[in-house]
């Protein structure tokens, strides 16, 4: 089965797609790479407006640093160039949004520039958010215009640094970052006429701005295909729901949707996404998830089988950085007798903030430590860590388990994305 391109994602449409990994934990990374060389997928790995841009973000990273970072990855884990792709993910006002609306886009441009000039070839253009001046939601046309705003920026850079043209990401209704906050029942999925007129702006606007060129590059919508988690609970994909939206791509034939929020939907689901023609499948909690389910069943055995190290240091450890700095979940799991438990065990995995802190650093370095080479009791492993039974009275790779937990998680998409081409559309 041949790599699949972006370019190749509207003539496989219904039958193949992407995984697009969102994350920037290295072990994460490192998964995904190792994935997809076993499989020999195309790996996505994308990072978003908040996570890296022009001014570090909340990583610290600007795209030029994000970048050098997986393909150092990748050229240890022996993934070719010619696999790896790159993406940018909301890229907008959102970050600045607490300013007018002309000082957000400003920063906008230098993020885009910022992205384009290290190499990403994926950008989502998102202006949907008003700014400290404007309302919470803009209007279609102001939107699109704010898109082709940027997406001449991206093509200006894309040419003077001889860069290939990037392919671009249109919408902007999507399940909530990280998922919502609340016990869901259901979500509606985007209204087709909304998807058509989202196209239509888009593509009036972008003619309107001499940018015909840069919008035949256009090659997926992102819209609500009506799943999405909680803290708590998921709500899956139901091909029936979203039938009629899923008509509109037999209007728009080279385009594909993108779906958001498609962590824990589980192997059948996210296979009927790509049948529906939902062609790039967006992951991050649920990875990072299974890399703090996985260190805090290893802190669970080292503190029955190591004397002295401790009743659950690292679990501790992790509860003092968020308490010490409870900007990135106090807004989303409030402080009430629920929120411990939300700290360490929510689906919005919002733990995954607080792994760079030092003293969680620190946890995690001496868990591994205190494990690799250890033999771990097969009934050890019954308790704490079923899935890694194989692994019962060998010596110890922590690392190379927490790598292989993420694998783990990552296969469904690597499964969903590689379906039979005789497969039909849903």
């Amino acid at each position: 089965m041949s790599r699949l391109a972006l370019t190749d994602l509207a003539a496989a449409r219904g039958r193949r797609g992407l995984t697009s990994v969102c994350s920037a934990h290295p072990l994460v990374l490192r998964a995904a790479l190792r994935l997809g060389r076993q499989t020999g997928e195309t790996v996505l790995i994308e990072a978003t407006c908040n996570q890296v841009n022009h001014r570090g973000g909340y990583t610290g990273m600007t795209p030029a640093d994000f970048a050098a970072l997986v393909r150092r990855l990748a050229s240890e884990e022996g993934l070719p160039d010619a696999q790896l792709l790159l993406g940018g993910d909301h890229l907008g006002p959102n970050p600045w949004r607490d300013r007018p609306a002309e000082a957000a886009l400003a920063e906008a441009e230098e993020m885009v520039a910022a992205y384009v000039s290290a190499g990403f070839g994926k950008i989502h253009l998102d202006a949907s958010m008003g700014c400290a001046d404007e309302p919470p939601a803009l209007d279609d046309e102001t939107t699109a215009r704010r898109a082709a705003r940027l997406a001449s920026v991206a093509e200006r850079v894309a040419r003077e640094k001889g860069l290939p043209a990037p392919r671009y990401i249109l919408g902007t209704e999507v399940p909530t970052p990280g998922g919502a906050d609340h016990l869901l029942d259901s979500v509606a999925p985007t209204a087709p006429e909304a998807a058509r007129r989202t196209i239509e702006v888009h593509r009036m606007v972008f003619a309107r701005a001499g940018l015909e060129d840069a919008f035949s590059r256009a090659i997926a919508l992102v819209v609500q295909p009506g799943v999405e988690f909680g803290n708590r609970n998921v709500i899956p994909y139901d091909p029936a729901r979203a039938k009629a939206l899923n008509a509109v791509l037999r209007e728009e034939p080279r385009f594909v949707f993108e779906a958001h929020s498609t962590d824990y939907q589980g192997a059948a689901p996210l296979a009927a996404l790509v049948r529906g023609g939902y062609a790039i499948l967006k992951v991050g909690p649920e990875v990072t998830f299974a890399l703090r389910e996985t260190l805090y069943a290893l802190d669970l055995i080292a503190s029955d089988l190591i004397p002295g190290y401790g009743e659950r240091p690292l679990m501790a450890a992790m509860e003092r950085a968020m308490l010490d700095a409870p900007r990135d979940w106090q807004r989303h799991y409030g402080t009430g007798i629920d929120a411990h438990l939300l700290r360490h065990y929510s689906l919005s995995d919002r733990i995954r903030y607080y792994w760079p802190a030092p003293g969680a650093q620190r946890a995690v370095d001496r868990l591994l430590s205190a494990l690799s080479g250890n033999r771990l009791p097969m009934p050890l492993l019954r308790q704490h860590l079923p899935a890694a039974l194989s692994l019962a009275d060998q010596p110890l790779d922590p690392e190379a388990l927490l790598i292989s937990r993420v694998m783990d998680a990552l296969r469904p998409y690597s499964a969903a994305c590689l379906q039979d081409d005789a497969a039909t559309p849903a």
